[in-house]
């Protein structure tokens, strides 16, 4: 099964949704996103939480 994010679900004003075949991939695409849209240039420990917390079976 694929996985899936949304960043609404962890409570941005934001459109932005990905889905990939792993979690991996997945935070790639969120890490890349989060750069271009949201000026976040890290990702720390408690937002990589918070995500992977809201990464959903797709």
């Amino acid at each position: 099964m694929s996985k899936k994010f949304a960043c609404k679900d962890i409570g941005m004003d934001c459109g932005f949704e990905a889905q990939a075949s792993n979690e991996d991939a997945l935070m790639k695409k969120i890490a890349n996103h989060a750069r271009k849209a949201h000026n976040i240039t890290s990702i720390d420990a408690p937002l990589a939480a918070k995500v992977k917390a809201a990464i959903k079976e797709a």
